[in-house]
């Protein structure tokens, strides 16, 4: 009564589609207890024996990378019995990638917040990646994936999240082989809470911007926004960012040296290109719901330094990374999708048409 251990006893360097197996001529296999030794951490590996008790395979056959497999097996044939210990190490990648995740773990967000998943290197085989992140809502609706390029996947649902929504985003990216020879290395999980709904939308050519939040009666405040030559990008956008005070450079967005303020208070980020809401104190107050006179961004009336009293501060005091900021009637173009996270500028089937998984 012989037993075969496949790998063989001391093999390195197995793939990840091994195969594993356990295989006894005669008689029965009693018992099979397969260890897995990855990270200092051992987890015992659950199979399953064919009907007739000769071979035992484990439930899941792809291998894991980097870890050290032991094998114990006993069998019987009703006379003798036979026991075979074996064991064996997997291939350790040379190379890995990681998916950058935004919003922040346990983040409470705004209706709006895409799910935004960067990764540091290129992607060949987007669909065995996107298979194996998964992000779910409770209370459940459906989420889908939309590849920009091969180095970022977003995740939405077919409209805005709604208030009190949980969602997780899990990475089952370990050992999922992206670009020939590039293996994942993350399987953790984040989860981060939609908070209440607040909805803006900047009229540019009536200098005014709408909020809208849940059980409130809607607030109009004026605004300035692109001046013409320099005008502000139509579509909806997102709060990807939030600061109480930055410095905006025009030379980090193609305007040379026509600007350079230190101190630009209550600034919310809209697009990558360099979008901002935010409050302005060196424009004089006729400006505001008058005229548009800025380089792109939207701007409310503020004091150097910000005050919690103005319009900017007002806003920002009850804005969260995720709102939504929608604007309409500007002579530019409508913002492109991956310009920050401009997924809502998509239908619905425009959106899935971008997922890998078809």
């Amino acid at each position: 009564m012989r037993i075969t251990i496949t790998p063989s006893d001391g093999s390195v360097g197995v793939g990840p589609d091994g195969p594993l197996e356990v295989r006894v001529e005669r008689g029965r296999l009693e018992s099979v207890k397969v260890v897995r030794v990855r990270d200092a951490r051992k987890e015992p590996v659950p199979g399953e024996l064919s009907g007739d008790g000769r071979r035992w395979r484990p439930v899941d056959g792809v291998l894991a990378l980097a870890a050290k497999y032991t094998v114990h097996a006993v069998a019987s044939d009703g006379e003798r019995r036979a026991a075979r210990h074996a064991s064996f190490t997997t291939v350790v990648p040379r190379e890995r990638f990681i998916g950058y995740v935004t919003p922040e773990n346990r983040a409470t967000v705004g209706t709006g917040m895409i799910v935004l998943l960067e990764f540091n290197r290129e992607i060949a085989d987007r669909m065995a990646v996107e298979r194996a992140v998964r992000v779910t809502a409770d209370p459940e609706v459906p989420v889908a994936g939309h590849w920009f390029g091969r180095d970022r996947l977003d995740f939405r649902p077919e409209r805005y999240w709604e208030p009190g929504t949980e969602v997780t985003v899990a990475l089952g990216l370990r050992d999922v082989e992206g670009a020939p020879g590039v293996f994942g290395l993350q399987r953790k999980a984040f989860t981060f809470t939609v908070g209440r709904s607040q909805v803006s939308t900047v009229d540019v050519a009536a200098h005014t911007m709408r909020v809208v939040r849940a059980g409130e009666e809607p607030v109009t405040v004026p605004v300035t926004a692109g001046a013409p030559g320099s005008t502000t990008y139509n579509g909806r956008m997102v709060v990807t960012e939030m600061l109480d005070v930055t410095r905006m450079d025009g030379a980090t967005v193609g305007y040379g040296g026509e600007y350079d303020i230190p101190d630009v208070p209550h600034a919310m980020r809209l697009t990558r290109s360099g979008t901002f809401l935010h409050g302005n104190y060196w424009a004089g107050d006729s400006v505001f719901g008058r005229s548009n006179v800025s380089h792109g961004c939207v701007g409310l009336r503020d004091v150097k330094g910000g005050g919690h009293a103005t319009p900017a501060g007002w806003f920002y005091d009850r804005s969260l990374i995720g709102d939504v900021v929608e604007v309409v009637n500007s002579d530019d173009r409508t913002v492109a999708p991956d310009n920050g996270l401009g997924g809502w500028n998509l239908d619905w089937r425009e959106w899935r048409a971008g997922s890998a998984l078809g």
